[in-house]
């Protein structure tokens, strides 16, 4: 199974706490790391049980439950509850995966929560996002043209044109397909991850958009692009159902087109 990044020359040693439910009627088990790195200690798990009775049905419920009636200072970022702004990707016994949508009775056992894999950990649940978004600014995520905007009208798409952006435009940049890939975690210095190329092909696959010989060249590179072997674990654990890897095998297809 996949791990988090932990700090350099840190391992989870710390000593754990243990929270118990009094007089519950169906108890749920979590087993949630737990890193401040302002306290100097070691990372550790702590040990929660809930009430499912008394707690509402999903992850995220129970984390704000653990925050607001057990523990105040557990740390994890959420905002919008409902698989939207992405904000609350962390890693679900083993799976990446948004705890606002994901139902507590769909995970079995003992629920382990940890951070996103391969980030750096800033405190608790919440994952380091300065690089993957330094990546994401780096392949120019907006429209780009060199024609004159049509005075006082929209640049317009056919509705053929516009359907090619499906599968691609609902990316809500949760991160949990790139951390899930192994060729992200060997290569995250150069290669850009799923999540990354998925809103490149997005902008090559616009019709309205101008600057698709430059934004291929920019991704002619043998880690940029070239580092994804298919491992397919992108599309298993995207929280949209989108399917990175094939926005990946697009772009290859349109630099074989090119040097054709």
């Amino acid at each position: 199974m996949a791990t988090f990044t932990l700090p350099k020359n840190s391992k989870i040693t710390g000593k754990s706490q243990r929270h118990t439910a009094p007089d519950a009627n169906r108890l749920q088990k979590f087993k949630i790391y737990r890193y401040d790195p302002d306290s100097g200690d070691n990372p550790r798990y702590d040990y929660f049980e809930l009430d499912l009775d008394d707690c509402g049905p999903m992850v995220l419920d129970a984390l704000i439950k653990i925050k607001n009636e057990v523990d105040p200072t557990l740390t994890f970022r959420r905002s919008c509850r409902e698989g939207i702004c992405g904000s609350c990707a962390m890693n679900l016994n083993g799976k990446n995966g948004l705890a606002c949508t994901t139902a507590i009775e769909d995970l079995k056992g003992e629920i382990q929560i940890t951070p996103l894999p391969h980030m750096e950990v800033v405190k608790d649940l919440v994952g380091d996002f300065t690089h993957f978004y330094a990546q994401y600014a780096s392949i120019r995520p907006w429209l780009q043209t060199v024609s004159t905007t049509p005075s006082g009208k929209e640049r317009l798409q056919s509705p053929q044109q516009r359907e090619q952006l499906d599968g691609l435009y609902e990316c809500i940049l949760c991160a949990c397909c790139s951390t899930s890939c192994p060729s992200y975690w060997w290569n995250s210095d150069k290669f850009l991850g799923p999540a990354i190329l998925l809103q490149a092909y997005r902008w090559l696959a616009d019709s309205r958009d101008e600057m698709t010989g430059e934004r291929l060249d920019e991704l002619e590179d043998p880690f940029r692009l070239y580092r994804c072997h298919t491992i397919m674990n992108c599309a298993n654990v995207c929280p949209k159902g989108l399917s990175p890897a094939k926005a990946i095998a697009e772009i290859k297809k349109m630099q074989a087109d090119r040097q054709a």
